[in-house]
């Protein structure tokens, strides 16, 4: 007979009455950002330059090494930071989401999934700063957009779907073995470079070269690709690719299947792990 703090229903209550808890984690995913650029005149708008300086100094060097126009290389580099700022910072963070929260855990008994929570609200907040970005691009580089574009909604909640369970997943692991975060941050920073954040894939994909476009087609085995592509896509005006929505639904429920068995296991031991 399985004990009363690892049961189903134990884990789902979790989910569920942290989700209640909106205007808690709500509340101090807000002060997270307020309190970061404190006495700042700026504020947040700083990770906002920072990115956009990125992206145009990307921009130009790899149009001229691919021989790209501008108006190309530039859009795709710039929303494919934006959605990667997102996915990097949900895993980053979400590896040591409890042990950050070591303090508030101990004087404050909530469910584990209101940090969680509070973590994947302060990064949707700032992907919604960089979307700042996004706007004055289409100012300068106007997008052929379509009715399509409204895919972006679904697409990010499946981002931040996904970041929730990457992060409770990893939370929990890292929480009882500590090596795990400096290797997340290797893996993470590995697969910036193995992603098309600053490469074009469809055009690798549809080189002349026969063994650069085989090459290419291996960039499908990056599950990273396709959540980034439901985003992209849309935003620059292009068709979607049922696949990439397939692959992305397929990695959600295996995700967050994985993520309720090691909850439902663990859940009650993490409080002393941190």
């Amino acid at each position: 007979m399985e004990s009363a703090s690892r049961s189903w229903g134990r884990a789902l209550g979790d989910l569920t009455g942290g989700w209640d808890q909106r205007e808690l984690w709500g509340h101090l995913g807000w002060q997270d950002i307020k309190q970061r650029y404190r006495r700042s005149v700026l504020g947040p708008l700083w990770i906002t330059i920072s990115m956009a300086v990125t992206a145009i100094a990307l921009g130009i060097l790899y149009a001229g090494l691919f021989d790209n126009d501008l108006a190309t290389q530039l859009p795709y580099i710039l929303v494919g930071f934006i959605v990667w700022a997102f996915i990097s910072g949900c895993i980053l963070e979400g590896s040591e989401v409890f042990i950050a929260n070591e303090g508030l855990m101990k004087h404050l008994p909530a469910p584990l999934s209101v940090h969680v929570y509070r973590l994947v609200w302060r990064q949707t907040l700032l992907f919604l700063h960089n979307m700042i970005v996004y706007l004055v691009m289409l100012v300068v580089f106007p997008q052929h957009l379509h009715w399509t574009v409204v895919a972006v909604v679904p697409a990010f909640g499946l981002l931040a779907a996904n970041g929730a369970w990457v992060a409770i997943l990893l939370g929990i692991v890292t929480t009882r073995f500590r090596d795990l975060a400096p290797i997340t941050q290797s893996v993470v920073q590995l697969m910036f470079f193995l992603t098309p954040i600053v490469w074009i894939y469809d055009q690798l994909l549809n080189s002349p070269n026969p063994a650069v476009a085989e090459r290419a087609r291996l960039a499908e085995f990056n599950p990273f690709l396709h959540f980034v592509e439901i985003v992209r896509r849309p935003l620059l005006g292009q068709d979607q690719l049922l696949r990439q929505w397939v692959i992305v639904l397929g990695i959600t429920v295996v995700g967050w299947a994985v993520t309720l068995v090691v909850l439902r296991k663990y859940r009650s031991r993490v409080s002393y792990w941190v």
